[in-house]
């Protein structure tokens, strides 16, 4: 047995009943790190020495007989763009290199007060966006891992962590997720809070998380959906309890509305067959149901909040030194610095009442149904796959899973992507769940 391999809620159970110690945890995820990491390139900071103090400060607490947290002991993997006090945070450029922060972000702090090992920092893109970093896919090191949070999904898919975290204001939870294989959650905007981590858009960043089943995902994310001041867009609320719901039966088959969008077209042939022969699997729990017109335009609203948003936020790189940002970027930034006001708040009002119509199609349906990528990840290392078919869920603010159900024509993953209503998290988690099973079961 190689504890690399385990799910994080096996090996939390397991360090519990005092069978391993979070040491050999950590040392069998290094021995995975050392075997792989040449190839793969998913860290950008990675401190042996520092994951093996933690490891044994998690040890001398469990024997002491203190209470312990939800992930005590557990490797998490960090992508480089959230502050943490005690590694650098350079966020995929060498505009920042050498950043050490004072202070955790938030998201670090729940993990940290979780139990967690803070393993290392993951490889981001630059700048949380498009040009790629040294991240190459675990299943084939000639295709794109996907981005921006190519090092958290690299690193979970390829055994050297059970769990680690990203970000998305595109497509960048869920398409990394599909093309390493993993699943990949983004939860509803605001949910978990982005503070301390680099701000791209306000009305976009998601924080989600990254592991290997749907049980870890809740784990993790029941750590860090938590209400946090510091970010205007979380909100006091109950807990999620997704950890519970995740492992209910639901009350009732789900029903899935199988949504092609406008972009159908752009799915290679092998996703579009694989998807046509899950929706005619599903029978009479799945539907065909068209978006209405006004998504048509989806895509193109996101964008403009975009890059309008990234001339805003990025404006202190642009001004230290422009020509150190990659040509895609500046390109991004010079479209948003053109987008009228009245135009981005229209894209903003825009998302209410699309939101609106996926919660009441969320009436009848548990769940849509729709791809996460537009296939297998791409070959080649410069570019890192179209996120088309995140974006408009992204826009929105929604709830998104991916899980590895399908492979392509090279055998290459492909995540079936399912969506809900806001602030129904723990309901599309467990219908995920159930769809997994359901598919096991027949396979």
């Amino acid at each position: 047995m190689d504890l690399a391999d385990l799910s994080a809620s096996q090996l939390v159970g397991m360090i519990e009943r005092g069978e391993i110690t979070s040491t050999e945890l950590v040392e069998a995820c290094l021995a995975r790190i050392e075997a792989k990491e040449d190839t793969v390139g998913a860290w950008a900071h990675l401190d042996p020495d520092f994951a093996r103090r933690q490891a044994a400060n998690c040890d001398e607490l469990h024997a002491s007989g203190v209470p312990t947290g939800p992930l005590h002991g557990i490797p998490v993997g960090i992508k480089d763009i959230f502050d943490t006090a005690d590694l650098p945070t350079e966020n995929g450029t060498v505009l920042s290199k050498g950043r050490r922060p004072d202070d955790d972000s938030a998201a670090v702090r729940l993990l940290r007060a979780a139990g967690a090992v803070i393993m290392g920092k993951t490889v981001t893109t630059e700048l949380a966006m498009y040009a790629p970093g040294k991240t190459r896919n675990p299943h084939d090191p000639e295709r794109t891992p996907g981005g921006s949070s190519s090092g958290s999904a690299a690193a979970v898919a390829a055994g050297m962590v059970p769990l680690a975290i990203g970000t998305q204001t595109n497509g960048s939870i869920i398409r990394p997720a599909s093309f390493c294989g993993v699943v990949g959650f983004k939860p509803t905007h605001g949910r978990i809070s982005r503070a301390g981590a680099l701000a791209l858009s306000r009305t976009l960043d998601h924080v989600g998380v990254f592991a290997r089943t749907l049980e870890d995902i809740a784990l993790i994310s029941d750590c860090l959906m938590i209400h946090d001041p510091a970010d205007p867009d979380t909100k006091p609320s109950a807990a999620p309890r997704l950890s519970q719901i995740v492992s209910e039966e639901p009350p009732f088959e789900p029903r899935f509305a199988f949504v092609k969008s406008p972009i159908w077209d752009r799915a290679e042939p092998d996703a579009q067959e694989a998807f046509g022969e899950l929706h005619e699997f599903l029978g009479e729990q799945s539907e065909e149901v068209p978006l209405p017109e006004p998504f048509d335009n989806a895509i193109d609203n996101h964008r403009k909040i975009m890059c309008a948003d990234l001339a805003r936020y990025l404006s202190g790189y642009v001004a230290r030194d422009v020509t150190k940002l990659s040509d895609v970027l500046r390109g991004m930034i010079e479209e948003g610095e053109t987008i009228k006001a009245i135009d981005f708040n229209e894209c903003v009002d825009m998302r209410v009442h699309l939101a609106n119509w996926v919660k009441s199609l969320g009436e009848e349906f548990d769940a849509i149904l729709t791809p996460a990528t537009c296939g297998e990840a791409p070959k080649g290392l410069n570019a890192t796959g179209d996120p088309a078919f995140c974006s408009t869920w992204t826009y929105l603010g929604v709830p998104a899973v991916t899980i590895p159900l399908m492979e392509g024509a090279n055998g290459m993953p492909i995540g079936v992507q399912l969506i809900g209503p806001r602030n129904d998290d723990a309901r599309l988690l467990r219908t995920a769940r159930w769809l997994v099973n359901k598919v096991a079961a027949e396979a």
